[in-house]
């Protein structure tokens, strides 16, 4: 065994055993539950996708571990209860990768990333999932979900040959979101459009939940500097003209 990894398992060892104290000794984490931690988990899941799109790698690291101590906690919290442990959730995951990598724990053979993620659906099928979409989490994010229900369904043949016509997709669902007047029909068809710029989206490679979160950073950034703007000349949000905040917003894209 090298060195790298004795000190990776010697790491792993320490927040194991300061699991065990924390979960004997401090009042707070003898008290957690699945259900107490699970949207503590949502936050810092949330808080390490922040990281990653800002490319702060120190920040990675620090929410990286955050994640890890949930991880850790559930398993303790099962092992409590006689349920599993972490040793049992690592060798499930272990043995799952193998199945799933025939083309290199077997004798499959694979040309292309496509082959890996056809291979990965039929097989996940072969598990006992009823459904290729029955892995797809009902409270995942709608963009993010939208995303997963493309991807999987791809993995199984169902798709588009060229962008080209998914982009024709587009302009059909926006012609018959122009041209219904029932908002409830309306509603849907709203939901088809943003479907399928999801859907193009991930046909040419670009994970849209990425770009939006992206936008929505770029927006806030304007917008308060926008607001420093307005401060600087005297001027108070909610009382200045709409041709001024234009005038304000492009100011602010210069800077």
């Amino acid at each position: 065994m090298n060195k790298t990894r004795e000190k990776q398992l010697e790491a792993f060892n320490k927040l194991l055993d300061v699991m065990d104290e924390l979960r004997e000794k401090c009042p707070w984490d003898r008290k957690q539950t699945n259900e107490s931690l699970r949207t503590l988990t949502l936050e810092e899941v949330y808080e390490l996708s922040d990281a990653i799109l800002s490319q702060d790698h120190q920040e990675i690291k620090k929410e990286l571990g955050d994640v890890m101590l949930h991880l850790v906690f559930y398993s303790k919290i099962a092992s409590e209860q006689n349920q599993f442990d972490i040793a049992d959730v690592l060798n499930s995951l272990t043995e799952k990768l193998i199945f799933r990598h025939p083309h290199i724990y077997g004798e499959t053979k694979v040309e292309s990333e496509k082959d890996v993620l056809e291979n990965w659906e039929k097989l996940k099928l072969k598990e006992g999932n009823q459904s290729v979409l029955s892995g797809v989490p009902t409270s995942l994010p709608s963009i993010v979900k939208a995303y997963r229900i493309q991807d999987k369904v791809k993995g199984v043949g169902f798709e588009f040959e060229n962008a080209q016509q998914v982009w024709d997709k587009i302009k059909e669902e926006i012609i018959e979101f122009e041209t219904e007047n029932n908002p409830i029909e309306k509603e849907k068809e709203l939901g088809d459009v943003l479907f399928s710029i999801i859907n193009y989206a991930r046909f040419v490679g670009i994970n849209p939940d990425d770009a939006l979160a992206k936008t929505n950073q770029k927006f806030i950034d304007r917008f308060q500097k926008l607001e420093k703007l307005a401060s600087e000349k005297g001027l108070e949000m909610g009382k200045i003209d709409l041709k001024t905040l234009d005038n304000l917003w492009n100011e602010a894209k210069k800077m």
